[in-house]
This record gives structure tokens, sequence and C-alpha cells, in this order.
């Protein structure tokens, strides 16, 4: 996995080709974020780097999470420098409401360091994870698309209802992973290779071709995607792929 960026959804738009055909495209905001931790063999057991996005209110923020990003005195502090142990480097930045990891190699990659939208320099697709709206607690019409009992007569006021669940004498029981009503979305989900239509760095934003999960607002993570590209990204006037 290569580093990505962290942001947040803005909403959807179009865009056009020469040829006049739109384009849906969905506009990010990405950065910039702190790398305010590189985690390595030798001391995690792992090469990993971690970034964050969007601040947080100090006020907002627990002691803990102040200490992760800047050096805060205490007690252990001291013991620790008293006995010849050297502090971890702290970002020296506000604390961040959104943060996450990117395991991959972490050569070139210090702590307080920036990352923008340079990292999607030579990048032309792209994978974006997020949080789905949550909708509540829905039926299996709603839920998997079921299509309910006839609107014939005889039927009486089960139409929306999913049917028969379990077996009969054997196995006597419903079967693991049947498809019942219960919570709709607020799930994590990745949509993979999304082509790059263009990157603005001036304003952080990032368009991609189609939708993305989420609500507007909502906070994504973009990373290169290790997939075959199928798509090229924008080069200074939209064309065909």
């Amino acid at each position: 996995m290569s580093v990505g960026l962290l942001g947040r959804k803005i909403g959807m738009t179009q865009v056009y080709e020469v040829t006049g055909k739109a384009i849906p495209v969905t506009v990010l905001e990405l950065g910039p974020c702190d790398v305010l931790q590189v985690k390595t063999n030798e001391k995690d057991g792992y090469e990993a780097v971690q970034i964050g996005f969007d601040d947080k209110k100090s006020s907002a923020a627990s002691r803990s999470e102040r200490g992760h990003v800047a050096n805060i005195d205490s007690k252990r502090q001291e013991k620790r420098a008293a006995s010849g142990k050297e502090a971890a480097p702290k970002a020296g930045c506000e604390v961040k409401k959104f943060v996450r990891e990117f395991v991959t190699s972490v050569d070139g990659f210090e702590v307080g360091q920036k990352l923008d939208l340079s990292v999607f320099d030579n990048v032309t697709a792209v994978d974006v994870v997020g949080i789905s709206k949550g909708r509540g607690y829905a039926g299996t019409m709603t839920r998997h698309n079921f299509a309910g009992q006839r609107a014939s007569h005889g039927v009486k006021k089960c139409h929306r209802h999913m049917g028969g669940t379990g077996c009969s004498a054997y196995p006597s029981r419903v079967l693991k992973g049947k498809r019942m009503p219960g919570q709709y979305g607020n799930v994590r989900v990745t949509v993979r290779n999304i082509a790059i239509i263009k990157l603005d760095k001036e304003n952080n934003l990032m368009l991609i071709k189609g939708g993305v999960p989420g609500p507007n607002g909502g906070y994504i993570t973009v990373r290169p995607t290790n997939m075959q590209p199928r798509a090229r990204k924008f080069d200074g006037e939209l064309v065909a792929n």
C-alpha cells in the first residue's frame, strides 16, 4: 500500500469532455495532512505512516491526544529523560479529528511533515474508503431488495414481509447469514479503481469519476489503487478515456 491522503467529501457535480459528453464527478477536499507518527520494524514491529486531518479544538482534546502531537511536561517524561531515554519526536501541530495510518515503507517520511495533493502526481486511479450513510433499522425490501408478498386475494397485511425464514424438521433453525431486517448502512465501504479527473492543488481539491460512500462532509481516506488503472488522469482538457 502507498501513502494516501485524508479528507472530506464536498459533493457531486459534472464536467464535460470536448465532445460535449457529461462526466459525473465527486469533489473531494484532501489535506494538507500532518505526519503524526512514523512506525518502524524495530520499535513497533511493522512499518507505517500515521497522518491526521482537520484540527480539533484544544478544549475538546484529551491530554493523551495533546501529548501525541506535542511535548507535554509530566513526571513520566522527567523520569524517562533522567534515565537517558530519548523522547519520541512530535509533530508540533494541533490535535486532529481524523487520524489514519498507511502500512507502507517509511523511507522519505518524518514526523511533522505535511502531505498534499503532490502525493497523487503520477497516479491515475485511486481507492476511496468511507462510512456509508446510516439508514437505521430497515426491512428486507429496503435492505436486500426483496420483492415482498403478492398483492393478490388471500394475502392479508403482510405484503412487505420476507416470508419463511427457517427450515422444517431439519435442521429446525434459522441458518447463519440469512438475509433479514436489520441495520442498514453506517458501515465501512471501499470503492476501488476510480479515475482521477482533475487535481486542484491551490484549493486542495480532487475530482474523481463517479460517486463515493458517505454523506457530504463525511471523512474519507484516498489512496493510490493497486489495481490496473482503467482510465487516465485529467491533463488540461477533458478527453475520452
